[in-house]
């Protein structure tokens, strides 16, 4: 019997694009946004007793990922890309019904509005629910997880001069980190776990209004070369 859900809010993020998000919440602190509560759910008495929460679960849907047709297995990239899994043993974006669910930290609550850190979510992506996390059920002791047991390694990030003192600017304009949000997304190495790019490649990713682009000088280290604001990007 089939249902329908209907979201209760959308999330707006710093992320404006799927490449380079964190693969799991919470690997980038820095990463903020805005869950805006849609009627009914944006009236305050939604919301009462939350304030005593640090943390909440949110279960959205991957709405830019949705697919007609069920995978029974899929790619995890911290796998590289090459080994297939069930669906069930991962939490690849390619789900039955398209629903994920990430732990964030709540920083503030206003009218109609969950301010968010820590979050993995793409900008405009629905959410269904929100639930109180609660840390004597929800942190399991002795819990493991063979396929993903730690955090990914980091890899070494530097700067190019100009391209920190840009991003420290467009930082303080936006009232953001943004230094510690590209330094945080990058240093988990966005690209596929397959590519081995020349040091001439450029990847680029818009965080909030500014477009970010950095290479691989040598195997397994990054050095960020520009960050600008994206209208300015367009017109160059």
């Amino acid at each position: 019997m089939p249902y329908s859900v209907s979201p209760i809010g959308f999330v707006r993020s710093c992320f404006k694009e799927k490449f380079a998000i964190p693969r799991q919440p919470q690997l980038a602190p820095a990463a903020r946004g805005v869950l805006e509560l849609v009627a009914p759910f944006d009236r305050p008495e939604a919301v009462v007793g939350l304030e005593q929460v640090s943390h909440v679960w949110l279960l959205f849907l991957f709405h830019q990922a949705l697919e007609d047709k069920p995978r029974l297995k899929v790619r995890p990239p911290r796998l590289g890309g090459n080994r297939q899994l069930g669906v069930f043993a991962t939490r690849s974006t390619h789900r039955p019904n398209g629903i994920g669910q990430s732990v964030v930290k709540l920083e503030k609550i206003e009218p109609g509005r969950l301010w968010l850190s820590g979050i993995d979510l793409l900008d405009g992506t629905p959410v269904l629910d929100i639930k109180p996390y609660v840390p004597y059920a929800d942190s399991v002791a002795g819990a493991y997880n063979g396929i993903a047991e730690q955090a990914p390694e980091s890899i070494p990030l530097d700067w190019s001069e100009e391209a920190l003192a840009a991003a420290r600017h467009h930082g303080e304009r936006l009232g953001e980190p943004l230094v510690a949000l590209i330094e945080q997304c990058l240093a988990q190495d966005p690209r596929p776990a397959y590519q081995q790019p020349s040091p001439e490649r450029l990847y680029g990713v818009r965080l909030w209004d500014v477009e970010v682009r950095w290479h691989y000088p040598t195997p397994g280290r990054i050095r960020v070369l520009e960050v600008v604001r994206g209208d300015q990007c367009a017109r160059a």
